[in-house]
Order: C-alpha cells, then structure tokens, then sequence
C-alpha cells in the first residue's frame, strides 16, 4: 500500500504559486515610439522595481487579436510582495517630487492604459 501511494505521489505533478504577473494593457501614444517605453520601463526597474522586488517588462505582440495594444508585465515573488511593492508606490505618487510620480508622469506621457490584471503564475516542480 505504501509503495502504491508513493507511485502515485510521483505521477501526480505537485504545483506551487511562484510569482505574481501584474499585466498593464497599453497603447502607445503618438510621438511615443516602443524604444521610449522600454526605455522608461529599463529606468523604472533600475530606480525603482529593484528596490521593491518588481521587475516590469515590456511585452509588444507579434500575434493577437489586438495589435494596437502592448503590455507592460511587472513580476514579484507573490501577490503579497506585489501588495506591499504597490501600496509603497501608490502612496508616493501623492508626492510630485517623488521618484513613482516622475516615473508614472513618463509612463502617462508615453502610454494610455487600456486595462490591467494580475496572475498568480503556477509551475510544476
């Protein structure tokens, strides 16, 4: 009996929540090229995403049934550790002079967003 449910502890795949995806749709405003959102996206995870566990990527579609839109796809290690990285950012954005209210001035300068959504990320070990 023990050795049956072994085997069967061993076919089953055991899933575990790895990361959270924080996925913004975007489109790109006129005069706003994909290089300049990478850009703002490369100096955002540099000055900010860092220093709170985030790390934002730029994702542009090469098949979609929306071509107009891109996507910028943030990753933390947990929807916890995203929470804390957002209420950090949320409550510095009050401040003009902050660093999340420069980046986001960019961001909106850049970029219109279209809808936003999280994923927890599952992944077989």
């Amino acid at each position: 009996m023990k050795a049956l449910l072994a085997l069967a502890l061993v076919c089953v795949p055991v899933f575990a929540a790895a990361d959270y995806l924080d996925v913004i749709q975007m489109k790109l405003k006129d005069g706003c090229s994909l290089d300049q959102l990478v850009s703002i996206t490369k100096d955002f995870n540099e000055q900010w995403g860092k220093s709170h566990g985030y790390k934002g990527e730029i994702a542009a579609p090469l098949q979609s049934d929306d071509m107009a839109s891109t996507y910028f796809v943030g990753r933390t290690a947990s929807a916890e550790a995203f929470g804390k990285a957002w209420d950090s950012w949320r409550d510095d954005l009050s401040d003009a002079k902050s660093l999340p209210a420069k980046l986001n001035a960019r961001f909106e300068k850049c970029s219109e967003t279209k809808g936003r959504r999280g994923y927890d990320v599952y992944s077989s070990k």
